[in-house]
Order: C-alpha cells, then sequence, then structure tokens
C-alpha cells in the first residue's frame, strides 16, 4: 500500500473512533437527563405536589393505569393524580432500564415503584414510560403504563391492587 494510502486508512479510522466516542458521550448525556428528569418526578410526587407531578407529561400524554380507561387529556391525567395522592402515604419508582432513540428525542424506560396506603397496606409493581424531548429541550412524558405485582383483587374489593400507581 502507498504511504498516502496508509496515512488516509488511519486517518479514516481514527475519525470513526472520535465519532463513536462523541456519539457514545451524547448517549450518555441523554440517559442522564432522562433519568434526572424520572427522578425528579418521582420526588413530586412523593412530596404530594400534584402541579409539579402532572407538569412532567407532554400535553398530549396518554396514560394507561390498570383496570381501568386511557386517560387521553391534562385534566383525566390531573384528576388520576388527584385520586393517587389522596389514596396513598407514600411512593417513589426507581428506573431499571432505559434505552435512547437513535434521534435522541424519544426515550423508554421501565422500573419499579413501591407505595404505602393510607390504611397501611403496600403495593409494589412495575412501569413503563415513554419519555419525548420537546422542542424547548425538555423532556416530557408521553406515555405512562404501570401495574401492580399484586394478585388481583376481587372487583368489589378497594384494596390496594385498586388504586395504584408507581
Amino acid at each position: 500500500m502507498k504511504p498516502e494510502g496508509l496515512f488516509l486508512s488511519a486517518y479514516v479510522a481514527l475519525l470513526s473512533f472520535a465519532f463513536v466516542g462523541t456519539a457514545a458521550a451524547a448517549d450518555s448525556k441523554l440517559e442522564k437527563a432522562v433519568r434526572d428528569a424520572d427522578a425528579e418526578w418521582s420526588k413530586v410526587a412523593a412530596a404530594k405536589d400534584l402541579d409539579k407531578t402532572v407538569a412532567f407529561y407532554a400535553d398530549d400524554a396518554v396514560v394507561l393505569p390498570p383496570n381501568q380507561p386511557a386517560v387521553t387529556n391534562k385534566d383525566g391525567i390531573r384528576n388520576l393524580w388527584k385520586g393517587f395522592l389522596d389514596t396513598f402515604i407514600d411512593i417513589s419508582w426507581k428506573t431499571t432500564r432505559l434505552e435512547v432513540a437513535k434521534s435522541g428525542d424519544m426515550a423508554v424506560l421501565t422500573g419499579t415503584y413501591q407505595m404505602t396506603m393510607k390504611d397501611g397496606s403496600k403495593d409494589k409493581g412495575k412501569y413503563c414510560e415513554v419519555w419525548q424531548k420537546k422542542a424547548d429541550g425538555k423532556w416530557k412524558v408521553g406515555m405512562d403504563m404501570f401495574s401492580s405485582d399484586l394478585p388481583a383483587q376481587p372487583a368489589s374489593s378497594s384494596g390496594p391492587g385498586a388504586v395504584e400507581r408507581k
């Protein structure tokens, strides 16, 4: 191989490694931003701040609560969360898996939640959230689905499985 060809090949290889390193750094920065937003959301929900909790949702968000119809507007989401906040003493959730789309504008989080109800019962379960990076650079929840790990309660029961949230 001619020296010029060898130099060009080495240069292209170095550029490729530099691009991969830059892309990986960008991915980890995006992952951190989404993880941080989700952790903050968990904190404001635990503080029972209805306005801040609902503010994490996109305007066109959909929430898929268990044993209930989908909630497809901000007023419905606010009412759903008001019911949750009135029902529990403590709530928290933690991301266990996060994947950011190659486009960098969408992320899927899965994780686990725990909560203690006012009657002293406890619930734990799992969730899946789809986050969207909006034009202003902020991450918002576009889709939220969750379900309890506890056995299903009879339809007439108002036990921990009847009203649940991450």
